[in-house]
């Protein structure tokens, strides 16, 4: 049987419960199409959600920001916090106000978080950080300076529980309206990648490299972002 993470009343998707999805297989793909997470979680009984890159290794989440960030000051000892992506697939224009909706995948992870203080843990995470997009970037970069190093924090969370909820219906009315003379339709949405626009300063003689290519114009960005982390983890899950 496929790996799942638990599911209770926090994780348990209730309305549409059918869209729910706990298995490891689906929410970690849904993770690693997505660049861009939202963090939330309280402070001082004031929610708070941020946006922020991520990358996954395993069950564990990892993201950073600047050390004198509100966020990761206070998302460093245990506490508790949600991060959530979404990838949007379509508008759904229905023949009511109320069968109105959007096709879209996402993800609601749930753990405890601490700061990564371990100096090789945390170099790694930085590492990861860029060529989790573009594999092997790092080595290709002017190395980090001890004090970029030391204004940099990193945050891990374990995932504890999780869930996917998916809706891949179109357009979906109830039978009686599907006589009334209105026009609908399913409106599809993607995010595509645009011409690459190289820095005009570029030293001469230097070539866009080939861990690079699949940054294509036209490709849609998940394609991208997920072909770029099987490459950066060939192991996957393991």
């Amino acid at each position: 049987m496929a790996e799942t993470y638990p599911v209770d009343p926090i994780n348990r998707v209730k309305r549409k419960h059918e869209r729910g999805h706990y298995d490891h297989a689906t929410v970690h793909a849904l993770l690693d199409a997505a660049a861009l997470c939202h963090v939330a979680y309280v402070i001082d009984g004031q929610p708070i959600c941020m946006p922020t890159l991520f990358w996954r290794e395993g069950s564990r989440l990892y993201w950073h920001g600047s050390s004198a960030s509100r966020m990761l000051r206070n998302l460093s000892q245990g506490e508790p916090a949600c991060l959530t992506v979404t990838h949007f697939d379509s508008i759904v224009l229905a023949r009511s106000g109320m069968n109105h909706s959007a096709d879209y995948r996402s993800v609601m992870a749930f753990g405890k978080v601490r700061l990564v203080e371990d100096p090789a843990e945390k170099q790694q995470a930085l590492t990861m950080m860029v060529d989790r997009l573009v594999p092997g970037r790092t080595a290709q970069l002017r190395p980090s300076t001890p004090q970029e190093i030391k204004a940099t924090s990193v945050v891990m969370m374990d995932i504890e529980k999780a869930s996917a909820k998916i809706r891949a219906k179109g357009v979906v009315d109830d039978e009686e309206d599907y006589d009334f003379p209105t026009w609908a339709e399913r409106l599809p949405v993607r995010t595509v990648l645009g011409e690459p626009e190289p820095c005009p300063r570029l030293v001469d003689g230097i070539e866009r490299p080939a861990n690079l290519a699949g940054y294509r114009a036209g490709r849609p960005l998940e394609e991208a972002v997920a072909e770029a982390y099987a490459a950066a983890y060939p192991l996957g899950d393991g």
